[in-house]
């Protein structure tokens, strides 16, 4: 299940844990990533608290938590290689993933259809 929140996050839920990203239209407004700080596994985040931050020629912008629960695992390559998480925001750009307190919590957000109406 693919979701979208309107700070332009991305989740793609297995099981109970969700990868979160940037959207594509967000790396597209960023331009070419330089620096990309992610949480630390392990870490406890309430939705809506900033988790992680994404900087770019143009702008720093924070990444903030879709939803509530524990960060079990952090994308090195996106810290190594920040360009690849505009080139491929939705793929090997993910962030991190994040073990959830309430996966229904997913219903709440976006799909695919609403989220590409929501960012035009």
């Amino acid at each position: 299940m693919l979701r979208f929140t309107d700070e332009h996050e991305w989740l793609r839920l297995d099981g109970d844990v969700a990868t979160v990203g940037i959207t594509a239209h967000a790396a597209e407004q960023l331009g070419d990533l330089v620096f990309v700080e992610l949480p630390k596994v392990g870490a406890k985040l309430t939705k809506g608290e900033a988790a992680a931050v994404v900087e770019s020629v143009k702008a720093a912008s924070d990444v903030y938590a879709p939803l509530s629960g524990e960060v079990t695992e952090v994308n090195e390559a996106a810290v190594a290689d920040p360009a690849s998480v505009g080139t491929d925001p939705q793929g090997d750009g993910w962030l991190y993933r994040l073990k959830l307190d309430d996966a229904s919590a997913m219903d709440g957000l976006m799909d695919e259809a609403a989220y590409a109406a929501f960012a035009k």
